[in-house]
């Protein structure tokens, strides 16, 4: 058995524990990255042993779009419903009073839009994503349109910030978010007040979003290994 073992079981206790907070009938958020890909394969698994019926998800990312498509999640859009029941995504950082940085994935935009809908928030974490304060290990996603990459990385430098342009990984240049825009990646050497910092960064001509989010998440899910097992603790 391999060290990594236990982390991929831990997530998908994660996940699965989520998956099963989804009644029937429900529309639902799905979110992006490793932890809720499991949510998304659990769910699939409930529908096809009709323990699960009549979902519809909301994609965030390309990413939960084809992997609801491989599990047989069936999609809708925003413009076809006029709620949403329960979201459940992940987190780069969970803070004591619940507020997160999300962004790692670049999908920070799509997922504050369909999480902070719904009327139910669940986010999906393992424990090394909990912190005293945000920002302490994670930077804080900034999504730019490509014009006012410059000006917008002067502006964050004179809110003490320091940006840095998100590049790829096996691609050569910036990485490219699924609205065709660019993540600036800010450390700042305190986050005092996010509440706040969400909204001046956003006041920002030529910022989209940013990987802030404050006063939405309703139940954390945070998977743990203890004695080599993995466990699921609620918050």
């Amino acid at each position: 058995m391999t060290a990594a073992d236990p982390v991929k079981l831990m997530k998908q206790e994660v996940g699965k524990a989520a998956a099963a907070l989804v009644k029937s009938g429900s529309i639902v958020g799905l979110g992006t990255g490793s932890t809720t890909a499991y949510t998304i394969q659990y769910l699939g698994e409930r529908l096809q042993s009709g323990e699960l019926t009549d979902i519809v998800g909301i994609p965030t990312s390309f990413q939960s779009e084809v992997l609801a498509k491989e599990y047989g999640v069936p999609l809708t859009t925003l413009d076809a419903v006029d709620h949403i029941d329960i979201a459940i995504d992940g987190a780069d950082e969970v803070d004591p009073h619940k507020n997160l940085i999300k962004g790692g994935g670049a999908a920070h935009t799509r997922e504050k839009v369909v999480d902070y809908l719904a009327d139910q928030f669940i986010v999906v974490v393992d424990s090394g994503k909990l912190v005293d304060r945000l920002g302490s290990v994670f930077a804080v996603p900034v999504e730019v349109i490509p014009m006012a990459i410059t000006p917008v990385i002067n502006a964050i430098k004179q809110l003490g910030g320091q940006p840095e342009l998100r590049m790829g990984v096996k691609k050569a240049g910036p990485v490219i978010t699924d609205q065709g825009n660019m993540v600036v990646d800010v450390r700042f050497d305190s986050i005092d007040d996010p509440v706040n910092l969400e909204k001046v960064l956003n006041n920002i001509p030529g910022v989209l979003e940013n990987g802030i989010f404050v006063n939405c998440a309703d139940i954390v899910l945070i998977g743990e290994v203890v004695d080599g097992q993995p466990v699921v603790r609620r918050i």
